[in-house]
């Protein structure tokens, strides 16, 4: 259903995982000034806590509460323009939403409609004065269909599973690159074949594939496209 248009701008930026999607918002919405959505984080935090209260990935009903009612803070980082601080039930799950496991969950947890409706409003929460940079899968499609600029990153299953592999090793983790570019392509098939929002660019949205550029190029890309819309 489309919003009405609404004075608070947004830029949207949605693409599968592994696109540089999180980086470059952080990066986009510290340069403007603006309000951060990571909308993965939630449906991270839906799969987390099913999990830790034993709810099955089927038991749509309970997934669905579990949405509407989390208890979840997202605190500053200690560092500049560094990760948010996630607390679920009191607990910090900063580093453990972030895990390849979780990542999966998540991807589970967004098939279900009722989780989506859940969580729509709580997203559309976030457009507060001066504007949104919002990340995401349906988030120029569904969630801020009115938005001033939408934008849609892509890249190669490969690039994306090479990026994911030097972050894990980066943290010590043992991990195999194979396994990677396997989830990452089922990962693709979940969130492009669902039936509820499936993840596609919006019309309107500028195309940008990320294979082979730094993060520095795609930010430098983006602020771009925000200062020809007027927006910085």
């Amino acid at each position: 259903m489309k919003q009405p248009r609404m004075s608070v701008p947004v830029i949207t930026i949605d693409g599968p995982s592994g696109s540089g999607k999180g980086t470059v918002c952080r990066l986009l919405a510290r340069t403007l000034g603006w309000s951060l959505l990571d909308s993965g984080a939630l449906y991270r935090l839906v799969g987390l806590a099913a999990r830790n209260h034993g709810v099955d990935m089927d038991n749509h009903p309970a997934l669905e509460v579990l949405a509407g009612h989390l208890d979840v803070q997202f605190e500053p980082g200690d560092d500049e323009g560094g990760e948010l601080r996630i607390v679920l039930e009191g607990d910090d799950v900063t580093q453990a939403v972030r895990s390849e496991e979780v990542g999966a969950l998540a991807s589970q947890v967004a098939a279900v409609g009722a989780v989506r409706a859940a969580l729509l409003a709580r997203q559309r929460a976030f457009r507060i004065q001066p504007g949104l940079v919002a990340d995401g899968r349906d988030m120029g499609t569904e969630v801020f269909p009115d938005a001033e600029l939408k934008v849609f990153l892509t890249a190669s299953a490969s690039e994306r599973a090479a990026r994911r592999y030097r972050q894990l090793i980066a943290k010590g983790d043992t991990v195999s690159l194979p396994r990677l570019v396997s989830d990452i392509e089922a990962r693709d098939r979940r969130d492009t074949e669902r039936a509820v929002s499936p993840l596609r660019p919006s019309p309107e949205a500028v195309l940008l594939d990320t294979t082979g550029l730094g993060i520095k190029e795609v930010f430098e890309h983006l602020l771009r496209l925000a200062r020809e819309r007027g927006l910085a």
